[in-house]
């Protein structure tokens, strides 16, 4: 939107993930990252990797929520653009407009 800050969302991700990893690794040893928890996972036993689908689904479906949460609540680009498409005047071309080259294409 127009009244966010430029470049301001990375500060933003970049400070919850230094909070995440000032609070919740000391307490419970938590991972951040799945790439790491699946190494972890697999080499600690069954009863872990029977847990590791939900930390690789939660964030999947989380996205898809945060996706689908702002395109119905603040895209608005996306039915402008379908108006704009839409008012925009078409061209028409024929053959002795081919002959003619792009010049003689006609605005209907």
């Amino acid at each position: 939107p127009a009244r966010s800050i430029a470049g301001f969302a990375p500060i933003v991700i970049g400070l919850a993930l230094t909070l995440i990893h000032l609070i919740s690794i000391p307490v419970t040893n938590t991972s951040v990252n799945p790439a790491r928890s699946t190494g972890v996972a697999i080499y600690a036993g069954a009863w872990a990797v029977r847990q590791l689908w939900l930390f690789w689904f939660a964030p999947l479906l989380g996205g898809a929520l945060g996706g689908l949460g702002y395109r119905a609540l603040v895209d608005t680009t996306r039915s402008e653009r379908a108006q704009n498409l839409r008012s925009r005047p078409k061209l028409t071309v024929g053959p002795k407009d081919i002959a003619e080259g792009p010049q003689g294409i006609a605005r209907s």
